[in-house]
């Protein structure tokens, strides 16, 4: 009995594969494009309800093409920046800034922009929010509010997309739902342990050399924690919030804790590996130790405390707001 699964043949990143021209269409391209919809629906869905408006101002439509804009312009910024100049362990783009930006290998075939940082994103769309409010003169935290219940739907076919690509898989697992994928990491036939996994799996690698063995779908995890059921918390939650910026940080702080913890299923950078671990020597394909911390879990971290602080600022200030107002 095979405990496993295998990555669907049928699955290619291009839509069109082998069709000329049309094969420069991507899933992971087309999941953005899904992502930002939902996500300007889900905006428009708060804002009919009055959570923009102020007693002087109406929103209108423009108001939130402009301000949804801005944010994703500054979100892909900050993703593409972030991804190239943490992520990245070769130096190049310290050295050569516009390639950062450069959709092209150096063949000169078009490759896209390949590499997004979530946490460089958020940061990024972050600012954009801030500019359009300042410039617009709205309300920072009522908007950034109703932009934070948007984002987790439209993140999880960001997630979608990784898995369409074959990309940011887990870390080895003998669960039934570990899925091999065929871009992952081979390992040789001779070794003790990739032996005792096989053998947990029922897979049979008496004819092979070099062994693919099942992963942790860690990009469906992300898609349905991070994304489906953060996004049921915050829509649920959005109508008690007792001050402007509790939306915020509560999703700053789900999606923390949620990442943090996924991130022990999700294999690493194989080239940065582990920022902090235990035992510096420890494989980046299986986890071996909680106390091993990659990049995410370091970000994700800073993200907890981020959100915790900005909870209690706001809390305080609430707090005082309401006192002044009783006098």
């Amino acid at each position: 009995m095979f405990l496993y699964l295998n990555y669907p043949s049928w699955i290619h990143p291009q839509i069109f594969p082998g069709i000329k021209f049309l094969g420069l269409l991507r899933w992971y391209g087309l999941m953005y494009v899904f992502a930002f919809l939902t996500a300007y629906k889900v905006l428009q869905k708060v804002a009919k309800e009055g959570a923009l408006d102020s007693e002087n101002y109406k929103i209108t439509e423009d108001d939130l093409f402009s301000f949804i804009t801005t944010g994703i312009v500054f979100l892909l910024l900050g993703a593409r920046i972030a991804s190239t100049l943490i992520y990245d362990t070769t130096g190049v783009y310290w050295h050569k800034p516009w390639l950062i930006f450069w959709p092209f290998d150096s063949d000169g075939n078009f490759t896209g922009l390949a590499g997004m940082s979530y946490h460089g994103g958020f940061i990024g769309g972050l600012i954009g929010m801030i500019v359009w409010c300042k410039i617009h003169k709205q309300p920072l935290w009522k908007w950034v509010d109703a932009m934070a219940i948007a984002i987790p739907i439209g993140y999880t076919f960001g997630r979608i997309g990784n898995f369409l690509n074959g990309e940011l898989y887990g870390r080895i697992t003998t669960m039934p739902w570990g899925m091999v994928f065929p871009g992952a990491e081979r390992f040789s036939a001779n070794i003790d342990w990739v032996q005792e996994y096989a053998a947990k799996i029922g897979m049979d690698i008496t004819n092979d050399r070099l062994v693919n063995l099942p992963r942790h779908p860690s990009q469906l995890y992300e898609a349905f924690f991070e994304g489906i059921v953060l996004f049921l918390i915050l829509w649920f939650t959005r109508k008690h919030k007792k001050f402007d910026g509790q939306m915020t940080f509560t999703y700053a702080g789900g999606y923390g804790l949620f990442r943090f913890f996924i991130e022990y299923f999700r294999e690493p950078d194989a080239d940065i590996g582990y920022r902090i671990a235990k035992d510096s020597a420890a494989p980046i394909y299986t986890n071996t130790s909680l106390f091993n911390f990659t990049t995410g879990h370091i970000l994700c971290f800073l993200m907890i405390v981020f959100a915790v602080t900005g909870t209690i600022i706001l809390c305080l200030k609430n707090k005082k707001n309401k006192e002044s107002q009783a006098k």
